[in-house]
């Protein structure tokens, strides 16, 4: 058993560990209500975007843009916009969303496709730098308030990849915001644009455009893409703060029945070393 000096510089250690944890618990639960506020004044935007624009998979235009059209069955390079955040204590956040990430590239690898990647946030760059995969940008340091032009450089070299053909398909991670208690990691196709699932949406049917077609719909649909990608940015932030909440709060609950036990164990080195001290002195008193 260790000594009484050595379990109180233990407790000490573990109460100061307690301390940070807890505050970082706090700091966590105030940021997230700012953080879902911001994510939910954009969630209407982006999902009636996400509506509209995949209504372009089943219309019949006499002028398909390069997003809307697929470049053939057989797919020799794909790319992925990972999100992440940029500072760890989250739990398993990161983890989970990388393992779903790399199941996802792994599937085509063994299709024999190449894979890209645009990492947004530290982690996701340090993590995907060792697994050696072809970085074609990276972001990081967004803040708690991340911004659309912050984004836009690093998306652009995707779509102009894919306007050249040079990427087949493009997918978006990152991890969904349920509740507090719950983040989901998703992957999703960002390109070409899947089909609309909406049943009430005609086969054959198309939009009246003005000026034309080509200048409307490539401003639009570069839109689109940087605002789901945006949105992705939100809904990770609101789950880092949620994840980071609850496994702050696991810590500090961790520390507390650390520091009963290594308080019980204090106790008990000291009552043994009482009853030493009776016994030494008792059993002196007996010699003289």
């Amino acid at each position: 058993m260790a000594s009484g000096k050595e379990i109180t510089s233990q407790i000490k250690s573990v109460e100061n560990t307690k301390k940070v944890t807890s505050a970082l618990e706090m700091v966590s639960a105030s940021k997230i209500r700012k953080s879902q506020d911001l994510m939910n004044a954009t969630r209407p935007y982006a999902r009636m975007m996400r509506r509209i624009i995949s209504h372009l998979g089943k219309a019949n235009p006499e002028y398909r843009h390069p997003f809307t059209v697929s470049h053939g069955k057989e797919v020799k390079k794909v790319a992925y916009i990972i999100v992440s955040t940029d500072r760890g204590l989250c739990g398993g956040l990161n983890t989970n969303l990388f393992k779903k990430v790399l199941a996802h590239m792994g599937e085509w690898k063994q299709r024999g496709a190449e894979v890209t990647v645009v990492t947004l946030g530290k982690k996701a760059g340090s993590y995907f730098r060792n697994v050696k995969v072809d970085i074609a940008a990276r972001v990081q340091d967004l803040g708690e308030k991340p911004q659309v032009e912050d984004l836009i450089g690093s998306i652009k070299v995707v779509l102009d990849q894919y306007r050249d053909q040079d990427i087949d398909e493009v997918f978006l991670a990152y991890n969904d915001f349920i509740n507090t208690m719950s983040q989901r990691p998703e992957v999703e196709q960002l390109l070409p644009l899947p089909e609309s699932d909406d049943e009430g949406v005609p086969d054959i049917w198309d939009y009246i455009y003005e000026p034309d077609a080509e200048t409307l719909l490539d401003s639009v649909l570069i839109r689109y893409i940087e605002s789901l990608v945006y949105q992705a940015v939100l809904e990770n932030l609101a789950s880092e703060h949620a994840a980071r909440m609850i496994a702050m709060k696991n810590a500090t609950d961790n520390a507390s029945d650390l520091i009963d036990e290594l308080r019980l164990d204090y106790n008990k080195a000291r009552q043994a070393a009482i009853t030493q001290e009776i016994s030494e002195i008792v059993s002196g008193a007996a010699a003289v």
